[in-house]
């Protein structure tokens, strides 16, 4: 499962377009690992997939409380961003596993964070600095991250 797909981002409104198309590929399960340098955009995409579930509130980054959770039309999305964990064991304080389930889909910003302690990711999902656009790569890593990914290119 190595195959990587690409696509442009020309700004804001796009990348969180495309999260709404995230979210229909997910069909509201599985985990996205969500990578890039600060202000790449991962909230932004973030924002764009709890909205495609029809999420009408704000959705703020989790950097303080490590994670925001959503329940929107009976799915279940937690958004996480580890960037100010010390320490992956921390996570276990949070009570990790419980958030980590057939039914839940979790996004993860700085997933490197919380080594050890995280599932392994369905895809992993790149976003990278492109004029003043993004450029988004996304590689699947288990069988539903494939269906994911092929969902996606669609």
């Amino acid at each position: 499962m190595s195959k990587e797909y690409r696509i442009e981002l020309p700004d804001e409104a796009s990348m969180v377009a495309f999260g709404a198309k995230i979210a229909q590929a997910t069909q509201g399960h599985g985990v996205i690992f969500l990578l890039g340098d600060l202000g790449m955009g991962k909230t932004t995409l973030s924002r764009g997939v709890i909205r495609g579930f029809g999420h009408q509130g704000s959705v703020k980054s989790p950097t303080y409380t490590l994670v925001e959770p959503y329940e929107v039309n009976g799915k279940h999305i937690y958004h996480f961003d580890l960037y100010r964990l010390s320490d992956p064991e921390e996570l276990e304080y949070l009570g990790i596993r419980d958030y980590f389930d057939e039914q839940a889909l979790c996004l993860v910003e700085w997933p490197d964070k919380g080594r050890g302690m995280l599932p392994a990711a369905d895809l992993v999902l790149q976003i990278a600095l492109l004029g003043y656009g993004r450029q988004l790569s996304w590689t699947p890593q288990t069988a539903l991250g494939q269906i994911m990914a092929d969902k996606l290119m669609s």
